[in-house]
Parts: structure tokens; C-alpha cells; sequence
């Protein structure tokens, strides 16, 4: 059967009445929001049905992809998640729910690595804890949009390795490239971590398939993850991205914002740098000012 084939008018009405049947079948829903959210779904969902007249086979093939997902997900790898990322599903929902705040820095994906408990640093810290990489100072201010310094706010950091990897995708247990600080009475803050480098998000299950199959590369531009939280403020979570990657118009998730993509400066072998600590090779810098929308300023 071809998307293009003619459908006669009796078959658009068998087909108009099932959807209808469907939406009736929530009528006695108590909650109205999820009420409207099944309706939706059910509209959209058969919409797309006969939009592109989906044979049987391909109905069990998604069946089977969805299947294998749900085989492959687990504590430390959620492909539900990644499969929301690659088809944009995740941005979208994280641009409805963060709209702009005047100055506010923009929000991005969240990520499936983040870990709760990482360890403190002070500030000046270093959270590489011996993941290999190019050595980065970080820093910069976090206020209000109204620029009032935020002291005190709790800043998560974390990275991929200069192999790729994340800590939690090692089978040894360590805690690297990972931290969080505190911002001081001025709001400044500042980190030792590790050039971002691009990688590739987890290939070997059915959304890395997919990426095959429709010719899309599972590669992120490279990044360095925040989350920031400060009382009175909206949770804030990004990243900050290279400038000159040569993948910031083609992230496998959608992530990047042009107001993200900083300036990371290599610094030549014996640069002094800024907290006096002693390198040995290059190292990089880069500055990210982080400013939080209030409570307040949220619809």
C-alpha cells in the first residue's frame, strides 16, 4: 500500500467513527487534565495513522523497537529518554516549560547522566577527579535578571571524559568529572574541569539503530553540563557549548543555543593560570555568567 493511495469516502468514515469511539471512551475520566491529554494523543496518534496509512508490518516493526527499548533500559540507562532526545520530543518540552525570561540563560537537555550526591568542591575546585582531558578553568557570576548577585546558589557540574564516557558508564564504580560548589557572596564562582569534547550518545540499542537507518549521526557537540538551583529561583538546567565545533548545527539531540556557545581559549604550555595552579601542557578558559529567572517571573 502507497501514503499516496486513494481512500474512499466509506473507509474515511469507518476510520473517522473509530477515532471518535476512542475519544468517548475517556468521558469518564475525573481528572480533566488527563482527560485532555489522552484526547490529544488519541487525535494526533490517528491522525498520523492515516496520514501515512501504516501497514501491519510496520506496526509490529515499532512494536519490536519499543520492545528492545524497554529490554535495554535499566538504573543506569534510560533509552526512553533517548529516544525522546533524538526526535527533538525533549527540547520541545523543555522550551514549553522554560520560556524566555528576559535575560534568564537558556535551558537544554538535561541529559541521562546525572548522578545525586556528586561530591562538593570549593571554589577554585576541580571536578575531574583524574578523568582525562585538557584541563579547563571555568567562571563567572550567577545573579538575578535584574543583576543582583545570587550567593549561595548550588552549582552542578558535570562531563564526559576525553574518551567519550561518562563516570557512571564505567564498571569500576568511580566519581569523575562530576561536582558541585556554591557561588560566594558575590555570586562568583569558578572550576578546574576538562575541555568538553564531542561523543557519541549510546549507539549499541534500537535508537542507535534508528539513528543508522534514517542516516543521522548519534554525535553531541561538545558540552559541559549545569544545573543550578538557588532559593526564590527557577531550577536552571543547561550547558555550555564550544564555539568552532564543528557539530553545533548538528547535536543528535537538538541542544544547542547560540546564547550557549561560549569561547573556550586554548592557553599555551606555561600560562600562569588563574588560581596559580601549575599545569603541565595547555590548558583552557572560558567564562559563563549564569543568570536565574525568579520564581516570580514563571507563568
Amino acid at each position: 500500500m502507497t501514503t499516496d493511495a486513494p481512500v474512499s469516502a466509506e473507509q474515511q468514515r469507518r476510520e473517522e467513527e473509530l477515532v471518535e469511539r476512542v475519544l468517548r471512551s475517556f468521558d469518564g475520566c475525573a481528572d480533566p487534565r488527563l482527560a485532555t491529554v489522552m484526547r490529544s494523543l488519541t487525535r494526533h496518534l490517528h491522525a498520523f495513522l492515516r496520514e501515512v496509512r501504516l501497514t501491519e508490518q510496520e506496526w509490529e516493526a515499532a512494536i519490536a523497537f519499543l520492545t528492545a527499548a524497554g529490554h535495554i533500559t535499566d538504573d543506569r540507562r534510560q533509552e526512553f529518554i533517548l529516544l525522546s532526545d533524538v526526535l527533538g520530543a525533549s527540547m520541545q518540552t523543555i522550551a514549553i516549560n522554560n520560556e524566555a525570561v528576559g535575560s534568564a540563560t537558556e535551558a537544554t537537555v538535561f541529559g541521562p547522566f546525572f548522578v545525586e550526591d556528586s561530591p562538593e568542591i570549593s571554589i577554585g575546585g576541580d571536578i575531574a577527579n583524574g578523568a582525562t582531558g585538557q584541563p579547563c578553568w571555568v567562571e563567572g557570576t550567577v545573579t538575578d535578571t535584574t543583576g543582583r548577585p545570587v550567593p549561595g546558589a548550588r552549582i552542578e557540574v558535570w562531563e564526559a571524559d576525553d574518551d567519550g564516557f561518562y563516570d557512571v558508564q564505567y564498571d569500576d564504580g568511580r566519581t569523575a568529572a562530576r561536582a558541585h560548589l556554591f557561588s560566594d557572596a558575590e555570586g562568583r564562582y569558578a572550576l578546574w574541569g576538562i575541555t568538553p569534547t564531542p561523543y557519541p550518545i549510546p549507539a549499541d540499542g534500537p535508537v542507535g539503530g534508528l539513528l543508522e537507518a534514517v542516516g543521522r549521526s548519534p554525535l553531541r557537540a561538545a558540552h559541559l553540563h549545569f544545573m543550578v538551583t538557588a532559593p526564590r529561583c527557577r531550577r536552571l538546567v543547561t550547558h555550555i557549548f564550544v564555539r568552532g565545533d564543528d557539530l553545533l548545527d548538528r547535536d543528535s539531540v537538538f541542544g544547542v543555543k547560540e546564547s550557549l556557545v561560549k569561547d573556550f581559549v586554548t592557553q599555551p604550555a606555561g600560562t600562569p593560570t588563574p588560581d596559580g595552579r601549575v599545569v603541565d601542557g595547555s590548558w583552557s578558559r572560558a567564562r559563563f555568567d549564569i543568570v536565574l529567572a525568579t520564581e516570580e517571573e514563571q507563568r
